[in-house]
């Protein structure tokens, strides 16, 4: 059992190492990035959107539903 918590521990201290290092290369993204990211995202949820409507129109077109 002690090995077991042992063993826990050090993965524990392994991944917020890991996490310390990711959040210490990480750097805030400029305006032209963010603007950027939110555009593409924007995008994505509506094409996904559409999409989903698009399938549940021809669902209820056809008496799937």
């Amino acid at each position: 059992m002690k090995q077991k918590l042992s063993e826990y521990w050090v993965k524990f201290k392994s991944f917020v190492k890991e996490c310390r290092r990711v959040l210490q290369i990480t750097k805030k993204p400029s305006t032209e990035e963010y603007k950027a990211i939110v555009k593409v995202t924007g995008i994505g949820i509506l094409l996904i959107g559409a999409l989903g409507f698009i399938i549940s129109m021809i669902g209820a077109l056809t008496g799937i539903r």
